[in-house]
């Protein structure tokens, strides 16, 4: 599932190539895409002709756009609200290109240009309309009001995530899973930002020094915008920007997925351990297994 710097990279492109146009047509191509919009297919298209998408927004991994009366409009009261779940695409096509194959929503503007669509494999992921509501002095779409700022967030409260994070009695990988307490982050981050930090996945949060979650949240700002940089991480053709390209973090990663491998600060031979129906990843010498883990 797309993590928040491969999130980051798909709301840069509908900011740069869907932000200040006019919807002039919507085509629900496949109801189950807009199951989480309550009034149905109809609805949706109906209330998004002659709005004005006036922003492109994320939190952690949910991103939206605001809707408005014309360009000028800031005073954003809904949005259009997309999670991409496991193979959700958001992409920018000229209105020739062939359709894709699981093609699901078809956006039309009345500048003519390209058409912005949702593509999505497997189904997962979704678009609905939302009204906003206002947290930690941002508009954030209601269904996601509950979730934590994530990391690169101005509005991040780093001593705040530090103290909760503490607080908590579970293993250190759980707790920066924890969308209510840290947004953004999934399996892949949490695995290269724990190495980073030197601290084993299930390492208890009730024996982490302030210091040192510290340096796991820096661990996990800098490994995010490292991923930013390079696109994001594409295991397969399921994430691409909004142009079709993928991002080629995947080869940067120091143990996510590098099982067998050596590990690139020590040479130790990094392992695969199972954890909530996933894997987590780690190296044996720089990131020793706790004396009493919380699994």
């Amino acid at each position: 599932m797309p993590e928040l710097p491969e999130v980051e990279v798909v709301r840069r492109g509908v900011a740069e190539h869907a932000v200040g146009r006019t919807v002039s047509r919507v085509e629900v191509l496949h109801p189950r895409s807009v199951r989480r919009h309550v009034p149905g297919p109809d609805d949706f298209a109906a209330r998004l002709v002659g709005r004005c998408l006036t922003a492109a927004r994320r939190r952690g991994k949910y991103l939206w756009v605001e809707l408005g009366d014309g360009p000028d409009d800031v005073a954003a009261g809904e949005a259009m609200l997309a999670h991409l779940g496991m193979s959700g695409q958001l992409l920018v096509q000229p209105e020739y290109a062939p359709d894709e194959t699981h093609l699901r929503v078809r956006f039309r503007f009345d500048d003519g240009g390209p058409q912005l669509r949702f593509v999505d494999q497997r189904t997962f992921g979704g678009l609905s309309l939302t009204e906003l509501d206002e947290v930690d002095g941002i508009a954030v779409p209601k269904p996601i009001a509950h979730i934590a700022p994530d990391p690169l967030e101005r509005v991040f409260d780093l001593e705040s995530a530090v103290a909760r994070m503490r607080a908590k009695r579970t293993g250190v990988k759980r707790a920066l899973l924890d969308q209510t307490l840290v947004s953004g982050v999934g399996n892949i981050y949490a695995d290269e930002a724990l190495w980073r930090a030197k601290l084993h996945w299930a390492r208890p949060t009730a024996t982490l020094t302030r210091p040192q979650v510290r340096a796991l949240f820096a661990a996990t700002v800098e490994v995010m915008q490292a991923a930013l940089t390079a696109g994001g991480t594409s295991f397969d053709a399921l994430y691409v920007n909004v142009n079709g390209e993928s991002g080629y973090f995947d080869r940067s990663l120091a143990v996510y997925g590098q099982a067998g491998e050596p590990c690139p600060r020590c040479g130790a031979t990094v392992r695969r351990d199972a954890f909530m129906n996933r894997s987590s990843y780690s190296c044996p010498v720089c990131q020793p297994r706790p004396r009493k883990p919380h699994w």
